[in-house]
């Protein structure tokens, strides 16, 4: 197991809480377990103030060790890791869509993976008391403070990489990869670092003569199929960038290539704002004109500050909607404004997001 051991340093002091839903999910085990809120309380300021340790996760177990006013004590917090029989049931789910492998890679947890998983009977999210605490100081608590506070740390590390729940119930990201895929292979970034072996030297130029003209198949659009060998070439450029398989479903992907190849646009059924959207900011303004979302308190009061500095209209707002007559910005997830105008009580993406609100306001064209 040595060698599925990942280390996470330790985290400084700083309010922070659970963004993602499968992180919120864990703190709901937490405290669906506990019969006692205090020690949860008390957890939740040891963790706000960097009491906790370099954390480690392994197969079945997160540790750290949190300190405390006059001592030190080591916690851990125990999570039944898949049976083989249960992981290669979860393993044929993501396998069964390719956005579930591309999600994870992107450090994103989709929900129906999760409810695939739950249809087939595989307990990927802990639920009441699959979360089992162990601590070396006296108390008597279940979870005590310092088991409170390394769980609601290890929320903090789900955020930010769903492959920590994967390696606590048992395999790490590696093993789920190789696992998922249908087929043999490498990725993209692997095969592009390997060294070149036993090819032939280019040929002289002009010695292999012209090539041979041939008619196109009937039936098959060559302009199209120019587009979308275009477009395949920018994802593969993608994925060498980055390591990543776009995280998108087909309608997605539809939307994309309409924005980005105007030579598909009429041959896609896609709605006109989704590429405008698409246009105006890629994924996450699609996600913005799609998903209305309500900021955290800090968020939202940032947001006013920001507002109000630039003196800008009153606004009508709602969730991470502000409305000024048929002028709007959208706050994102990302922290941006994206400017809308409304026509014929439709609401268009227009102009380009930007971190102040007055700049965006501006920008409404």
């Amino acid at each position: 197991m040595s060698d599925r051991v990942k280390g996470f340093p330790a985290f400084g002091k700083g309010v922070r809480r659970a963004r993602s839903w499968w992180g919120k999910a864990w703190l709901q085990a937490l405290e669906d377990t506990s019969l006692d809120q205090a020690p949860l309380r008390q957890g939740r300021k040891y963790a706000h103030a960097g009491l906790v340790g370099t954390i480690t996760v392994s197969p079945g177990r997160i540790a750290a060790t949190v300190y405390d006013v006059e001592d030190t004590y080591q916690t851990s917090v125990h999570l039944t890791p898949l049976t083989d029989g249960e992981w290669n049931r979860f393993l044929a789910q993501i396998a069964a869509k390719a956005g579930h492998l591309a999600a994870l890679l992107d450090r994103e947890m989709p929900r129906e993976l999760a409810d695939a998983a739950a249809d087939a009977d595989v307990p990927l999210l802990p639920g009441i008391g699959d979360l089992d605490p162990e601590c070396t100081c006296p108390g008597w608590e279940l979870p005590c403070k310092h088991a409170a506070a390394l769980c609601h740390q290890a929320s903090w590390l789900l955020d930010a990489d769903p492959w920590v729940l994967l390696l606590l119930r048992g395999r790490d990201q590696d093993e789920v990869v190789a696992g998922a895929r249908p087929t043999t292979g490498v990725l993209a970034t692997a095969a592009y670092a390997q060294p070149v072996r036993d090819l032939p030297d280019d040929p002289p130029p002009g010695e292999l003569g012209p090539l041979p003209e041939f008619e196109p198949a009937p039936g098959l659009d060559v302009d199209v199929l120019r587009l979308l060998v275009a477009d395949a070439a920018v994802k593969a450029r993608d994925v060498l960038a980055t390591g990543r398989w776009p995280a998108t479903d087909d309608r997605r992907d539809h939307i994309r290539m309409a924005a980005t190849q105007p030579g598909l646009r009429d041959r896609l059924d896609v709605e006109p704002r989704a590429v405008r959207a698409w246009q105006q900011g890629g994924a996450t303004a699609l996600d913005v004109l799609e998903q209305p979302w309500t900021p955290s308190t800090t968020d939202t009061a940032r947001a006013r500050a920001a507002w109000a500095s630039g003196e800008l209209p009153e606004p009508t707002v709602h969730r991470n909607r502000w409305t000024v007559h048929n002028r709007q910005l959208r706050y994102g997830p990302d922290g941006r404004w994206y400017p809308y105008r409304a026509t014929d009580g439709t609401w268009w993406p227009t102009g380009t997001p930007h971190r102040d609100p007055t700049a965006a306001f501006a920008d409404i064209d």
